[in-house]
């Protein structure tokens, strides 16, 4: 019976391949999934600044999905190959061989279901080391071809393009800030203003008991009803004096103006 016992071997290393190859798959499509995953909620983040319980609720959603991905595309090959889960049988290696060979169809699995007879006869015995012999050349492992796989690579890739492309704009801390807060999910943050002020004058020295004029404006979604200055204990209302021309710009721009005497 060295035939069939040779054909058994064969078949344990297929079913070894065949999980190997899932495993592959799995880490892809972990990447892939969970990465596209963790960055749709980090947006939610970048735009919504939960409070801390809406941080922790996203802490835990990213970590729950990760952990269950894990575990059916890591965990269950992992422990199928190595025979801690029980995997495919011999007649369902069988069968995938089969059906990727066609000279091999059923005839592997027809020496299987005979080893299985109760009764083993001399004739019996020698109808099934013949027919082990004639598949003993047939490469099983083939069936399995890790090259498959790679077009899992193009849904892995998608992640890495798309923070790739936020780098290269100068945008990574959409993702980067709002891992920090969701990660530090008891620690308060404000939110940024919806607007920044940037001095327009080029010099800012100025002569004693002289006028001095100073320029600002101010680029955000929002314009500030009242603008003030406050310089040695003193405050200074800034005047609105203009809109910036471009009117259809996204970013409205107003100049201020203040005089002190």
């Amino acid at each position: 019976m060295d035939g069939f016992h040779n054909i058994e071997q064969k078949l344990e290393h297929f079913i070894r391949r065949y999980y190997l190859s899932a495993l592959l798959k799995g880490l892809l499509l972990f990447f892939a999934i969970g990465v596209l995953y963790a960055l749709l909620l980090l947006s939610i983040e970048h735009f919504f600044w939960l409070g801390s319980s809406g941080r922790l609720f996203l802490f835990w959603c990213v970590f729950g999905f990760e952990a269950l991905l894990f575990y059916g595309f890591i965990f269950i090959p992992l422990a199928k190959y190595f025979k801690i889960q029980k995997g495919i049988d011999f007649e369902t290696a069988s069968k995938i061989v089969g059906d990727h060979f066609p000279e091999v169809k059923d005839k592997l699995l027809n020496v299987l279901q005979l080893n299985q007879q109760s009764e083993h006869t001399e004739f019996l015995l020698a109808s099934i080391e013949q027919k082990s012999k004639n598949l003993s050349l047939i490469p099983f492992k083939s069936a399995v071809s890790f090259k498959d796989n790679l077009k899992y690579l193009w849904y892995a890739s998608l992640p890495i393009l798309i923070v790739f492309l936020f780098i290269i704009f100068g945008k990574q801390a959409v993702f980067t800030d709002s891992l920090k807060r969701v990660v530090n999910y008891n620690t308060a943050y404000t939110p940024p203003a919806p607007f920044e002020f940037f001095i327009m004058n080029t010099n800012l020295e100025a002569i004693e008991n002289t006028s001095f004029t100073l320029v600002a404006k101010t680029v955000g979604k929002f314009v500030p009803e009242s603008v003030q200055i406050i310089y040695n204990d003193g405050s200074f209302n800034l005047n609105h004096i203009s809109r910036h021309p471009l009117v259809h710009n996204p970013k409205p721009q107003w100049r201020y103006h203040c005089q002190d005497h």
